[in-house]
C-alpha cells in the first residue's frame, strides 16, 4: 500500500506538518535548517514545543495510529470508517494547539530573519558582554568594585552611571572607558559606546584589553551599519572571533 505523508485532516496544516517532519527527518535545506535552528536557539518555549511535537509524532507512529491521520489511499478510505475515542480526540486537540503555537513562532522567526539587515543579524550572533573583573570586598576602590559588581550582575544601567562618575575624575583611564563602552553596548546604546572604545584604541598607554576593545568597537560600528569601520577595527583585533566576523563581512 502506498504510504501518504502524515497529516491531520482537521486541525494541522499540511505545510506545518511537512516542515516539522522534514526537520525531524533531517531533510530541511541548509537555509531552512539555519532559520529553524536560529528560532530554536533564541526561544526556549519554541524548543520545548518542538520537542513535544517530536515526542507525539513518533509516539503516534509507534502506536500504529497512521490510519487515523488519513494515511490510507483512496481505496482504503472507501472501505474503512475512522472513529476517534475521547482520549484520542484530546490528544489531537493538544497536538493541534502545539502546532498552532509552533506556526506562530516559525512565522515570527521567519519575519525576523528575512527582515533584519545582515549587519544586525551578525551583531546579534556575535555580541556577548565582556567578562567583568573580579572584585575584592574591603579593597581600596569600593566605588569601582560596586560598579563592577553591578556589571557582573547584568545591571548595566547602574554600572554605567557608577563608571561615568568615576570617569569624570579619571577621563584617561582605559579600564573605565573599556567597561563603559561594553556596558553601553550591553544596554543597547551602541552610539554611546563608540567614544569610550575609540578612546581606548587610540590610547598610547599599554592596555591588556586593547585587542578586545577593537573587537567591541567594530561591533558598535557594525550595529550602526558602518561596515567599513567595522572591518577596519576587526582587522586590528587579535581576537579569534574578530577574524571570524571579518570573514563573514568580507565574503
Amino acid at each position: 500500500m502506498k504510504q501518504k505523508k502524515l497529516k491531520d485532516s482537521s486541525k494541522i496544516s499540511e505545510e506545518l506538518l511537512e516542515t516539522i517532519e522534514r526537520y525531524l527527518n533531517g531533510s530541511l535545506s541548509s537555509q531552512e535548517l539555519k532559520d529553524f535552528n536560529r528560532l530554536l536557539d533564541i526561544d526556549e518555549d519554541f524548543k520545548a514545543q518542538v520537542d513535544d511535537v517530536r515526542t507525539m509524532l513518533f509516539g503516534i507512529k509507534a502506536q500504529s495510529l497512521k490510519e487515523q491521520l488519513n494515511e490510507f489511499d483512496e481505496d482504503d478510505l472507501k472501505e474503512k470508517t475512522i472513529t476517534h475515542s475521547p482520549k484520542q480526540k484530546a490528544r489531537y486537540l493538544r497536538y493541534s494547539r502545539i502546532a498552532v503555537a509552533a506556526a506562530i513562532f516559525i512565522a515570527v522567526g521567519s519575519i525576523w530573519f528575512f527582515s533584519t539587515p545582515q549587519n544586525e543579524k551578525i551583531y546579534a550572533n556575535y555580541f556577548k558582554p565582556a567578562q567583568g573583573l573580579s572584585i575584592t570586598k574591603g579593597g581600596n576602590n569600593d566605588k569601582f568594585d560596586d560598579a563592577m559588581a553591578n556589571y557582573n550582575l547584568g545591571d548595566y544601567k547602574t554600572a554605567i552611571d557608577e563608571l561615568k562618575t568615576l570617569a569624570k575624575e579619571k577621563t584617561e583611564n582605559d579600564t573605565l572607558n573599556y567597561y563603559l563602552g561594553v556596558a553601553c553596548l550591553a544596554n543597547k546604546k551602541e552610539a554611546a559606546a563608540i567614544p569610550y572604545l575609540e578612546h581606548v584604541v587610540q590610547s598610547e598607554k599599554p592596555f591588556s584589553l586593547r585587542s578586545d576593545a577593537y573587537y567591541y568597537l567594530a561591533l558598535s560600528y557594525l550595529k550602526k551599519g558602518n561596515i567599513e569601520l567595522a572591518k577596519k577595527n576587526l582587522a586590528k583585533s587579535n581576537n579569534d572571533t574578530a577574524k571570524e566576523v571579518l570573514l563573514k563581512l568580507t565574503y
